[in-house]
């Protein structure tokens, strides 16, 4: 099957810039401080798939001094249980976390329920100082199903993840640095270049490396050490292997030459 077109593609819930050596992705629904519907759903799911056919850093963020405030509440309100079986945000961030090359989400303003869940699937988090992230579905009188129960323990311990989900606690920019939950506050004019700045740092590594090392983090406990033979059996194959060592060792030979010069 071939790879989405991404340039080619009619998105309406997103603004979408696809580039050399990664994707750019904005939420872009303004109007309703970019929540996360359905139409919003099915069209990361096309971005998910040009991305898992053809690897590339793939960029989050949303319009408009906010990322996501959310799931559609309107919609929410109308879903029963088979839709909830259904899963259909946490089906989408599973497939993110999931994409082969990194994840980097760009914070700014409201990033609350959904929109935390979706920020909580991706590799790396940086924010403004307006920043605003939490989970408080529990005061809508439904869970954070779409990967809070579970992601969020994991990122910021079990304590301060039990603040977030049972008592609504929605943290400042300040705080979540501090949990480490994101990990780079920049001013607002400034975001998207510090996500590409982390992202060209991405591209300086061996992108083969990158991917595999990224399988290898995520994999479950049970599955080490012997994944990370097998998947550094497959490194020492590669050229990029030979050729970036060789020009290290040059690099190291080249230096000690230097010194020796009077």
């Amino acid at each position: 099957m071939a790879a989405p077109d991404l340039a080619n593609e009619h998105f309406g819930a997103l603004l979408v810039e696809e580039r050399e050596d990664r994707v750019v992705v904005l939420l872009n629904r303004p109007e309703v401080r970019n929540a996360i519907d359905q139409q919003m759903v099915d069209e990361l799911h096309v971005v998910c798939a040009a991305l898992e056919q053809n690897p590339k850093v793939l960029i989050i963020a949303g319009v408009d001094g906010v990322f996501a405030s959310g799931a559609d509440i309107a919609q929410l309100r109308e879903r029963r249980r088979d839709d909830a079986l259904l899963g259909i945000n946490s089906t989408i961030f599973v497939r993110i976390a999931k994409l082969p090359m990194p994840v980097i989400a760009a914070l700014d303003g409201y990033c609350l329920g959904g929109g935390a869940e979706l920020a909580y699937a991706a590799d790396f988090r940086i924010g403004t100082p307006s920043v605003r992230i939490g989970n408080p579905e529990t005061g809508l009188g439904i869970l954070a199903a779409a990967g809070a129960s579970w992601r969020l323990k994991e990122l910021v311990g079990e304590p301060l993840a039990k603040q977030i989900l049972l008592a609504g606690l929605v943290l400042r920019a300040e705080d979540a640095l501090a949990a480490n939950l994101i990990t780079e506050i920049h001013e607002a004019p400034e975001l998207m270049d510090a996500a590409h700045n982390l992202a060209d740092r991405i591209g300086r590594q061996d992108l083969l490396a990158v991917r595999i090392t990224k399988s290898v983090f995520h994999a479950p406990a049970e599955a080490h050490p012997l994944i990370d033979q097998l998947a550094q059996g497959i490194l020492f194959e590669s050229q990029a292997k030979f050729d970036r060592m060789q020009a290290f060792l040059d690099k190291k030979a080249d230096k000690k030459t230097e010194k020796k010069q009077p």
